[in-house]
């Protein structure tokens, strides 16, 4: 099982195949670069089906997002080569090794957008030109608005445009706990004496201590450690009742009965729950982090900002009810503007894995770049956390 960092290929690829073979490189007028499964085939479809005969429409996959930052700094690298080849010859045209023209947007996950931006991989992307820009939550365009050092800010630049989003959730064995006759609601049942050494995390500090911070009633972004002084003495007692600490494998043990309670991301998790019916999850009540995937400017034009039409026709097409419904529908995650979708599929707002509880939602975090002190302080309690030993 994959991670939310590494995503499977699914087992649309051929129909998926069939669709990305855009025009020649010569012609094509909008070329995406998208992560697999973060959009369905059949929206691909529907856009085409929307422009004008033969509209030059280029989309190709990759499957991780590892794979997409990659390609951003390869183009990135290539620009700067060419560049410097025309300086020194004074004749030659911007050639990119990896692309013959140029590229439009690309998938980047929320977590990789401050590094994007310090190493000047992306452009801002002036969203404010897309009507529906303004009917975006107010919470997904605090997201991607950013400084040129990649933090938070309101006044800042816009560097994304959030199109598909999720959770991090509890997954758990359903007959063990009917044994137990209790069920996970909350990060707080992850203490339970009846849960020692039978748990699996996601081998990521931000995720176990901002968890941690969540049950004693912080955000996931507290930068003053200081206030919260039982912060390591729960961490150590988390420490004892995990088995396994893994980004790509935290589910294994839970399908084998190796493990009774999982912690990781929902693109991963939903997937098993449709599967596996032993498999059950809940979104912690006291909330959790959330993630979201963004179409993002790579930095291969050598500094245009100004969108194309069929940029902000493919961007504006994202956040339309349609797109809305087939997105929570069809992948596993959910749109952005779910809330204000005119209607959605009963199997989609009947699931409180996709649906949640505004009051949950209001009590849940992105997870934001941190100073480097503070980054710092957690890497430190993270150490102490992971070198304690299970006496």
């Amino acid at each position: 099982m994959l991670s939310r960092r590494s995503f499977l290929i699914s087992t649309s690829i051929l129909t998926l195949g069939q669709l990305l073979s855009g025009c020649g490189d010569g012609q094509t007028a909008l070329r995406i670069f998208l992560l697999q499964g973060s959009i369905p085939p059949q929206l691909l479809t529907a856009f085409r089906q929307k422009l004008a005969q033969n509209a030059p429409v280029s989309f190709k996959v990759e499957s991780q997002l590892k794979d997409l930052w990659k390609r951003l700094e390869s183009w990135q690298q290539g620009s700067k080569d060419s560049q410097g080849l025309k300086n020194l010859v004074g004749q030659l045209p911007l050639i990119n090794p990896n692309t013959s023209e140029k590229v439009d947007l690309v998938t980047l996950g929320d977590a990789w957008l401050a590094q994007a931006i310090q190493a000047e991989l992306i452009e801002p992307l002036p969203l404010e030109v897309i009507p529906t820009w303004s009917k975006l939550p107010s919470r997904w365009q605090g997201l991607v608005k950013r400084d040129s050092k990649g933090n938070l800010s309101p006044q800042g630049q816009i560097w994304g445009a959030p199109y598909r989003w999720g959770t991090t959730l509890i997954a758990y064995d359903s007959h063990r706990f009917e044994k137990l006759g209790w069920t996970p609601k909350d990060w707080s049942d992850l203490w339970r004496e009846e849960l020692r050494d039978r748990i699996a995390l996601v081998d990521q500090p931000r995720e176990v201590i901002g968890l941690t911070l969540k049950k004693l009633g912080y955000s996931y972004n507290t930068t003053d450690l200081s206030q919260v002084s039982s912060l390591t003495s729960e961490l150590l007692a988390l420490h004892k009742q995990v088995k396994y600490y893994s980004s790509d494998h935290y589910l294994q043990p839970l399908v084998v009965g190796d493990a009774w309670l999982s912690v990781g991301w929902s693109s991963d998790i939903i997937p098993l729950v449709n599967s596996n019916r032993n498999i059950k999850a809940v979104v912690p009540a006291s909330g959790t982090a959330l993630w979201s995937d963004v179409w993002v400017n790579p930095k291969v034009k050598q500094g245009e900002t100004k969108l194309s039409e069929l940029t902000k026709q493919w961007l504006d097409f994202c956040w339309q009810d349609q797109a809305v419904n087939q997105i929570c529908l069809l992948t596993d995650g959910v749109s952005p503007m779910i809330y204000q979708a005119k209607e959605l599929p009963s199997e989609v707002k009947d699931n409180p894995l996709l649906f949640i509880d505004q009051r949950i939602m209001d009590k849940c975090d992105f997870i934001e770049p941190l100073p480097l002190k503070v980054k710092q302080e957690y890497e430190t309690l993270w150490k102490t956390m992971r070198t304690s030993t299970n006496d």
